[in-house]
């Protein structure tokens, strides 16, 4: 699947930022395989809408999953990228995502609070219930919104955010997400994504001050629209 500027998701634009919904299986930013990054994607959105000549500034504010989709942040000046980093630091960005995941969880609603350390070479996190060496402590918050026949909608909303935390913790109290092989579900989505979607942030304007709220929908497929 290759992203073009046609068939990319904005949720929200002016000269100081651009929001959009990114769908599975995009890069945020150049990697190793050589595919085309959604950050590539844009700045031809951007070069082309506005008529940019010469090389267009784009700053990467925080990344998603490849096999993950929804909402991401880009900044269109340096300023903005240096306040909204420093906000992200300060946890002054809020973000909340769904998961769809197996089965249905006992309690409806939980924090999970465990420590979890990034194995480089496989590229995947180990979940510990106590500190050990290296470890970064991850706390989320989770909440049952829907019940389907063998999987359960939550709203996880993070405290934290730790390499692959959600697909993790989730993992680690029996309830892996639907397609995430590497981390237990039992077979793969088609398309090789992952039912895990950033579907929310709530931020202040950098520059504006206005208050950004936005919802990013879900992508269109047979689970996503039974929720």
């Amino acid at each position: 699947m290759h992203s073009n500027k046609d068939n990319l998701r904005v949720l929200f634009e002016d000269n100081h930022i651009i929001i959009v919904n990114k769908r599975s299986g995009d890069i945020t930013q150049g990697d190793k395989t050589g595919d085309k990054p959604l950050s590539d994607v844009v700045k031809e959105y951007i070069k082309e809408k506005y008529n940019k000549a010469g090389n267009v500034f784009l700053g990467v504010v925080h990344r998603l999953d490849r096999p993950t989709s929804g909402v991401i942040i880009f900044a269109r000046t340096s300023k903005s990228l240096e306040r909204l980093n420093k906000m992200l630091r300060d946890k002054n960005i809020s973000k909340t995502y769904w998961a769809i995941v197996k089965d249905h969880p006992k309690k409806e609603k939980d924090t999970l609070i465990n420590y979890l350390k990034k194995n480089p070479k496989n590229n995947k996190s180990s979940v510990y219930p106590k500190e050990i060496t290296d470890s970064k402590k991850a706390i989320l918050h989770y909440q049952l919104i829907k019940k389907l026949d063998n999987y359960s909608l939550l709203e996880i909303d993070l405290e934290t955010g730790r390499h692959h935390q959600i697909r993790a913790q989730l993992a680690s109290i029996g309830f892996p997400i639907k397609g995430d092989l590497k981390y237990g579900f039992n077979r793969s989505n088609k398309d090789g994504s992952i039912h895990l979607h950033a579907r929310k942030i709530v931020f202040i304007h950098p520059v504006t001050r206005d208050e950004v709220s936005l919802i990013a929908p879900t992508p269109d497929e047979v689970i996503w629209n039974a929720c």
